[in-house]
């Protein structure tokens, strides 16, 4: 009661047609006990939230609940996350062309025709391409995933939209995952159709597959992967220097996405997690080769400027 200093407690009570006792007995009565468990559950829902990097909506931080042991309906966490001011980003991703051809290469069939399924680990890999702007000048990341679990395979940063740029990400999945016969399904971007790259995956039993050019349908598995990627990290934050973004990009997808990030295609499990419960690949969370020396390779295979300016 904001006017009790200037009236009568018995006063306002009259006015809002209210009994005095009444009013006391309910400022005197504790809290029910769905008030405290109300309180304790938005303290759950306030540190996921915060761990998640305040990306987490209601259905991923209802199912990081269940996994602590907490059956609670979406309708409850959507009206505490709403009491407390939480919401989960939004993914309103303007699609960029990125894809330059080269009319001299012959790309490779689609094989896929938009059908981004897979019922086993390595049977079909998504590439593409996206870059992340900084203070001293783009950096540019090429990505491989596995469509079964959506996990990212193999990723390689760099400086400039070269072969060399695909071939590191590509070779980083080889190394990680020893397929036999995928199909690595891309754009028609000069990078995949070079001659290098189409060696590299004749040599290693690779199956080339790319969509038509501008369309982001035929790839858009990657789509929403680099979608993910800008609403949650590169249009949230502000990278002063090559190196700080390199970092951030590659914690994002190592400490982040690959291991923990909760994916509504999965069942709300992260890539990692999706892998560990499957029967189709054994201790599927460590890959064939270590995997520390995988990301360190791949770390250092990256082109760094000597000097900064930023």
């Amino acid at each position: 009661m904001v006017n009790q200093a200037t009236y009568p407690v018995r006063s306002l009570c009259r006015v809002l047609n209210v009994s005095a006792s009444g009013f006391y007995a309910w400022r005197d009565r504790p809290p029910s006990m769905r008030a405290m468990n109300n309180a304790v559950l938005t303290e759950r829902i306030r540190q996921i939230h915060a761990e998640s990097d305040q990306t987490y909506g209601m259905p991923r931080v209802r199912a990081e609940l269940r996994d602590q042991g907490v059956t609670v309906s979406r309708q409850r966490v959507a009206r505490l996350m709403r009491k407390a001011g939480l919401q989960g980003v939004s993914r309103r991703r303007a699609y960029t062309v990125t894809t330059q051809r080269d009319e001299r290469q012959r790309p490779a069939p689609d094989l896929v025709q938009r059908r981004f399924h897979a019922d086993s680990p390595n049977a079909l890999w998504v590439a593409d391409m996206t870059f992340v702007p900084t203070w001293a000048g783009f950096i540019y990341l090429a990505v491989v995933l596995d469509a079964w679990s959506r996990r990212v395979v193999g990723w390689s940063i760099g400086e400039q939209m070269n072969a060399d740029l695909v071939l590191g990400a590509l070779n980083m999945a080889l190394q990680q995952r020893c397929p036999e016969h995928v199909i690595h399904h891309s754009d028609q971007g000069s990078q995949y159709t070079s001659l290098a790259f189409g060696n590299r995956c004749r040599q290693m039993g690779v199956r080339p597959s790319m969509g038509t050019v501008g369309d982001a349908y035929d790839n858009a598995m990657a789509e929403s992967f680099f979608a993910s990627l800008e609403c949650e990290l590169i249009d949230r934050k502000t990278f002063k220097t090559r190196t700080e973004a390199r970092l951030a990009v590659f914690t994002w997808i190592e400490g982040w996405y690959n291991p923990r990030r909760r994916h509504s295609a999965l069942g709300y499990l992260s890539p990692v997690n999706f892998e560990r419960r499957s029967t189709s690949i054994p201790n599927s969370d460590v890959p064939r080769n270590e995997p520390k020396h995988a990301l360190t390779e791949a770390w250092e295979s990256s082109p760094e400027p000597s000097t900064e300016k930023g």
